[in-house]
């Protein structure tokens, strides 16, 4: 399967071209600077991979929750090659994707996904893996401050804490999580990949018009006032 993987969610670009068995990857800077980079990684990725746009399967990226400005790159780009060349997309969500990072780099299988929202909130999800039918969510995304996270009712700890940011709100996780692994994960395109053949194969794919992002703030702006509210509140 051939296929085109990218994230623009944080900081960090992370891009993924798969040739069949065949990975190439690449790693840049995310946010603003994404919108002028990633087209011309991507088809340089390409390029090294042998790969033409219009021979993609799919394009596949992380439709958010995550940075506003990212969001909007990653999907401009995906209907942008998708509707040039007459091949669908796929949108995942981020959370997924660091679920599945961290399943690949730390073998986790019961993870609490978390991505820094900034504005003193985190994105969460909780996801739980098992064999032969792969990741299933216990609660849909939420973005909330870190001290009032909770995970799925009935449900037995610890989980994995995983995620990007974690040194930034870190501290700000309820007391009682202490004592559960916190890893280092993010919605790496190679996580993207992984996910993507079983969705693929479920019929998951969408036009390049349908391309959108997944949003669960509404508001994506603070006030000067608010802003400043904030900071003092993390020093406090």
């Amino acid at each position: 399967m051939n296929l085109l993987a990218f994230d623009t969610s944080t900081e960090t670009l992370s891009l993924a071209v798969q040739q069949g068995e065949h990975v190439l990857t690449h790693t840049g800077a995310g946010g603003a600077q994404a919108s002028a980079t990633l087209v011309p990684a991507a088809l340089r990725l390409l390029a090294e991979a042998g790969l033409s746009v219009q021979a993609l399967h799919a394009i596949v990226f992380g439709r958010g929750p995550g940075a506003f400005t990212g969001l909007r790159t990653a999907c401009a780009v995906a209907q942008g090659l998708a509707w040039g060349a007459g091949v669908p997309v796929l949108p995942l969500d981020t959370l997924l994707a660091v679920a599945e990072d961290a399943r690949q780099r730390h073998g986790a299988t019961r993870v609490l996904a978390l991505l820094d929202a900034r504005m003193g909130e985190v994105y969460a999800a909780p996801f739980v893996w098992q064999a032969g039918t792969g990741w299933t969510a216990g609660a849909p995304p939420v973005v909330t401050p870190p001290e009032a996270l909770s995970v799925p009712a009935g449900t037995p700890a610890p989980w994995a804490l995983a995620g990007h940011g974690l040194d930034a709100f870190g501290p700000r996780l309820p007391p009682q999580w202490a004592a559960w692994p916190r890893l280092p994960a993010q919605p790496a395109a190679t996580a993207l990949l992984a996910l993507a053949p079983a969705r693929l194969a479920a019929g998951q794919a969408v036009p390049a018009d349908e391309a959108l992002p997944l949003y669960i703030r509404d508001k994506v702006a603070q006030t000067t006032a608010e802003r400043l509210a904030a900071k003092a509140g993390a020093r406090a």
